[in-house]
């Protein structure tokens, strides 16, 4: 079964930049999709991007759009989130999420059936 784990994240200023990292192992094909997820402290969970399964379609939620940017390098098993111009509104937990799929396409809303374990962005001066 697919297994994430993400990294990259830490404290930055407002309007600094963060570039988050999801590491993708123990897939038996290549045609999964997979999206970020953001959850703040007291707050349900967001769905943030999602990537296709060949990284040639994208979706983003409102809020990050023109901010945020998603893409995935198969060849290093890595799907990356770069936060530009970053906001304490972004302060969350960020996870990526993945699915195996037929389809090039992916679905912010998911479903979603492989989790990672988390990272901490946290934006404040």
């Amino acid at each position: 079964q697919l297994q994430l784990v993400e990294s990259g994240g830490g404290l930055v200023q407002p309007g600094g930049s963060l570039r988050l990292s999801c590491a993708v192992s123990g897939f038996i094909r290549n045609d999964y999709s997979v999206a970020w997820f953001r959850q703040a402290p007291g707050k349900e969970r967001e769905e943030v991007s999602c990537i296709s399964k060949s990284g040639t379609r994208t979706s983003y939620v409102d809020s990050v759009k023109g901010r945020f940017t998603i893409s995935r390098d198969d060849g290093k098993r890595t799907v990356y989130l770069q936060m530009n111009n970053l906001q304490p509104e972004d302060t969350a937990v960020y996870y990526c999420a993945a699915i195996y799929v037929w389809y090039n396409t992916c679905s912010l809303s998911g479903p979603y059936n492989y989790w990672g374990q988390g990272t901490q962005v946290t934006v404040s001066s």
